[in-house]
C-alpha cells in the first residue's frame, strides 16, 4: 500500500526534527576542533537552514519514490 502524502510529510518532519538535533549537537562538538568560531545563535541558524533543504529533499524524495513504487 502507498503511503498517503499525509504519512510522507509527517515520516520527513520526524527524520528531521531528529536530523536537526544530531546536526547542532555535531557543530557544537566540530566546529571548535576545525577553529571555526560560531556563536549559539548563528550555529542553530545554520542548523535550521539545513534543516529547511533537508525537510523538503525528504519529502519530495519520499514522494518520487512513492510515485515510482520503489
Amino acid at each position: 500500500m502507498a503511503q498517503s502524502k499525509r504519512g510522507s510529510l509527517i515520516e520527513a518532519v520526524t527524520n528531521t526534527v531528529v536530523g536537526y538535533a544530531l546536526a547542532v549537537a555535531t557543530q557544537f562538538a566540530v566546529f571548535p576542533a576545525f577553529g571555526l568560531r560560531v556563536g549559539v545563535v548563528e550555529n542553530l541558524g545554520l542548523g535550521l537552514i539545513f534543516t529547511a533543504v533537508s525537510l523538503a529533499r525528504g519529502y519530495v524524495l519520499r514522494r518520487l519514490f512513492n510515485r515510482w513504487r520503489l
